[in-house]
């Protein structure tokens, strides 16, 4: 169900970005959801429940050793729809990591269909990145920084969501009692501006989504409208991806710098949004790379 989901999406994914044009000269193709979803599924170490939903739930990647190891909080896509796509979707890279020394905190939650939107995906979000904070050091991973969400397409929106979310009222009910404290946010080809999206018209996620999961009140669920945080916020988008093009982040980049904030934007040429989670890409190298820098583990 969730890869015809997703299979419907791949013509979006496939276009040039708005407002560029083919080139004359022959390009290689980029990565359909069938060249990721039908490899071998690797697997997590455990799973853990943060509520009783049978969609609150984590799964845990732990390096080999006893670590504690140092880790991130992911957060997958999907047009915030259940119905479109799981976790399991972010399973190569989460298990590259693993490979690399490096834990993953891979959360699901309850979609805009499934319970979700606004409150419900945030008070998964989290719930689930907050038992990070509680729970990671029982699973051999760090938890005292540094701390880093990564989500890709509607998980960036959420990556960056909990980067701001200490930022909210004392008391404010998205924001809970400890706030998880990130101190990197790193977006996938995500779709921050939740306005943008319940605006728009004819893209990948419809504007039903976005308007859902926004609930009317983008001052606190809508990344360029929150408080600004602390925590760095690096983009990556890939120039022939047509759900996220390059310009959806440049646009962030901008109205966080109008607002004295600072959003830096990696693009990588000649790939889609696919690429932006697959383990062997030039644009994950790059994530990879990113990620091993700031949890000092760069050689």
């Amino acid at each position: 169900m969730r890869y015809l989901a997703w299979a419907a999406l791949a013509l979006a994914a496939c276009s040039s970005p708005a407002g560029t044009q083919e080139s004359a000269v022959p390009q290689k193709p980029i990565m359909s959801w069938g060249d990721l979803l039908g490899r071998a599924q690797p697997k997590p170490d455990a799973t853990l429940r943060y509520g009783a939903d049978a969609l609150q739930v984590v799964d845990v990647w732990k390096p080999e050793g006893a670590g504690p190891h140092p880790a991130v909080i992911m957060i997958h896509g999907g047009c915030w729809q259940t119905s479109v796509a799981g976790r399991d979707i972010m399973n190569w890279i989460a298990d590259d990591l693993r490979s690399h020394g490096i834990g993953v905190w891979n959360i699901e939650y309850r979609g805009v269909d499934r319970g979700g939107g606004y409150p419900g995906t945030y008070e998964d979000v989290g719930a689930a990145a907050d038992l990070f904070a509680v729970e990671g050091t029982k699973q051999g991973l760090r938890t005292d920084g540094p701390r880093i969400a990564i989500g890709h397409s509607a998980g960036g929106h959420l990556a960056l969501w909990l980067a701001r979310r200490p930022g909210l009222a004392a008391g404010d009910a998205l924001r809970g009692p400890h706030p998880v404290r990130i101190d990197l946010a790193i977006s996938q080809g995500g779709l921050p501006d939740l306005r943008a999206g319940a605006a728009s018209s004819g893209h990948a996620c419809g504007s039903a989504a976005p308007a859902a999961m926004a609930g009317g009140d983008f001052a606190r669920t809508s990344p360029p409208e929150m408080p600004l945080g602390p925590a760095r916020e690096l983009q990556f988008h890939n120039d022939r991806d047509g759900v996220a093009p390059p310009n959806v982040a440049r646009a962030y980049a901008a109205a966080m710098a109008e607002r004295g904030g600072a959003a830096d934007v990696v693009t990588t040429g000649d790939e889609g949004h696919v690429e932006l989670i697959a383990p062997d890409s030039v644009s994950w190298g790059k994530q990879r790379a990113a990620l091993l820098l700031a949890l000092g583990m760069a050689k």
